[in-house]
């Protein structure tokens, strides 16, 4: 197969989606060109992102051969905008999230207006009008395509749910590409002498992640008496959550590293340290800060949902409810079975970049050849 100069639109072009862009621009044997946006007003974004990226790719005077966008913007408007002006090339959407199954900010004033919904229905029009979609994670397609039939159902007049077979039909999974490579760069080899383990957390401090029920989790080790350290990574958001200062006063010294680490090397360092990785969310559509933390050999302790079980080999790991979660990390911790590394990485391998580049080429190729479209 020839290869392809792609135009990859990238609308929320930050954190995991930019990540995703630059390393499939670096792995893939097609020419990739990334039109991105910064990553701010993800409702606006859904909006606008389309006419700007229709703008640019018209004044850019290149020729591609297919386009990639991304779920958060209108794949709709910009194909009619594009074809409008001849440019009739195929375009695919990669579904990092989708707006039918992610839980609602409750700070979110559109929930008390009843606007929400019309994202979720951007998502479907995207959908329908892509020539291909490709989601991050089984857990993601089905649940994507479930919600979808339900949604459609509940509008006005209904009918249009009839259209779901249309999108399952070209509907694949291509898991997101991990670079491992770059965390082995910077792989911490430091003997486990240490008196206490490092419990980590490596993710968005945001309503999805289910920070409260983690902040629980080490209030009540510490009311227990169990003695760990914790390095508290990840993005914060403007309001970060009111038990968060507690944990702090309480476990003082015991905190190692608080905020977030925009050095990747340091990032990396801090996760070959850590032993522990509680994992609480309550959304994930696949959850790279969970397979990274895997990787990194952390015992990570998962929640049976969403997209976890696709990333272990058994269920080993796997919690029901938060009682288990508390039995789970306190077995870890007194038993002294932190200190030995966890045979969890099986299941992950399949992500690396240098097992999936050749399988996201081929999707690509057979989509700008219009094959089976």
């Amino acid at each position: 197969m020839k290869p392809l100069r792609i135009g990859l639109l990238s609308p929320w072009h930050g954190g995991s989606h930019r990540r995703w862009a630059d390393s499939l621009r670096e792995f893939s044997r097609h020419t990739v060109d990334i039109f991105g946006l910064p990553a701010r007003h993800w409702k606006w974004r859904m909006h606008g992102a389309a006419v700007t990226f229709a703008q640019q790719v018209l004044s850019s005077g290149n020729h591609y051969d297919l386009f990639i966008a991304d779920d958060m913007m209108d794949v709709a408007v910009f194909s009619s905008l594009v074809r409008r002006e001849g440019v009739d090339v195929p375009v695919c959407t990669y579904f990092h999230e989708n707006q039918l199954s992610y839980p609602v900010s409750p700070v979110d004033t559109d929930v008390q207006r009843q606007r929400d919904q019309h994202y979720a229905y951007v998502n479907f029009t995207t959908a329908l009008a892509s020539d291909r979609v490709y989601f991050n994670s089984s857990y993601h397609m089905k649940g994507f395509l479930a919600s979808l039939e339900v949604f459609l159902a509940g509008l006005p007049e209904g009918g249009q749910q009839a259209l779901v077979p249309a999108i399952e039909r070209k509907s694949e999974v291509l898991p997101l590409g991990m670079d491992f490579s770059s965390l082995e760069k910077y792989r911490w080899e430091e003997p486990v002498s240490r008196e206490f383990p490092l419990i980590l957390w490596n993710h968005r401090w945001e309503y999805d992640k289910g920070i409260g029920e983690f902040l629980d989790l080490l209030l009540d080790l510490h009311s227990a008496g169990i003695r760990f350290d914790v390095a508290l990574l990840g993005e914060r958001g403007r309001n970060p959550p009111e038990r968060l200062a507690e944990v702090q006063k309480k476990l003082g010294g015991h905190v190692l590293a608080n905020g977030m680490i925009r050095d990747f090397a340091d990032y990396a360092r801090w996760l070959w340290r850590a032993d522990i990785a509680p994992v609480t969310a309550v959304q994930d559509f696949f959850g790279g800060s969970v397979v990274e933390a895997i990787y990194c050999d952390c015992h990570v302790v998962l929640p049976d949902r969403l997209a976890y079980p696709e990333h272990v080999t058994d269920n080993r790991g796997l919690y029901q409810d938060y009682p288990e979660l508390l039995q789970t990390v306190t077995r870890l911790i007194e038993s002294g079975d932190w200190r030995t590394k966890p045979d969890q990485r099986s299941g992950i391998l399949q992500y690396d970049w240098a097992n999936l580049a050749g399988r996201y080429d081929d999707a690509f190729s057979r989509c700008a050849d219009r094959e089976d479209l």
